[in-house]
């Protein structure tokens, strides 16, 4: 339901200014543990012209998210961009994300990432100024699931770490 609100929320926001503009800087970071594979699961939806306006900056490359033809050259820039901006810890243990790729979803980039061998989660600790240093006016919003119990915390710009315990 939470999700539902969030992409009407995001389309509204999107579509309600004209020229791509919009008055609202936020990433929404997803981390759901899956139990069965043991994996923990990680999505992050950035606005895509921000995006690109980030990586433009820090790669001095052309950057173009949205042409399918040049999907598999924007895939490295992805993952090191997200790499440097968002850590995560397990149980008070650096992991490592593996990048599984990223899709456009309405008007913003999910990137997938993911860590194996992750049996049981009882903490996770969060790192995340994806665009911060474009954006002081920047927000992430991180869900965290873990045994079908979610929660949820804003980090506003220039606070960049959260804290889950289950």
């Amino acid at each position: 339901m939470a999700s539902i609100l969030y992409k009407w929320l995001f389309v509204f926001i999107v579509s309600g200014f004209p020229g791509n503009y919009h008055p609202i800087f936020v990433s929404v970071t997803e981390l759901e543990h899956n139990a069965k594979s043991q994996t923990l699961e990680i999505s992050c939806k950035i606005f895509t012209d921000d995006f690109e306006t980030a990586l433009r900056k820090t790669y001095k490359s052309k950057i173009d998210l949205l042409n399918v033809n040049q999907k598999k050259a924007m895939n490295p820039w992805i993952n090191d961009y997200i790499q440097k901006h968002l850590s995560i810890m397990v149980d008070r243990k650096p992991v490592v994300l593996q990048f599984v790729g990223f899709e456009q979803q309405e008007e913003g980039i999910v990137s997938y990432f993911e860590v194996k061998n992750i049996a049981t989660v009882k903490n996770i600790d969060v790192i995340d100024n994806i665009l911060y240093e474009d954006k002081p006016q920047q927000m992430q919003i991180i869900h965290v699931s873990v045994n079908g119990e979610r929660k949820s915390s804003k980090l506003n710009n220039p606070f960049d770490k959260v804290s889950f315990n289950f």
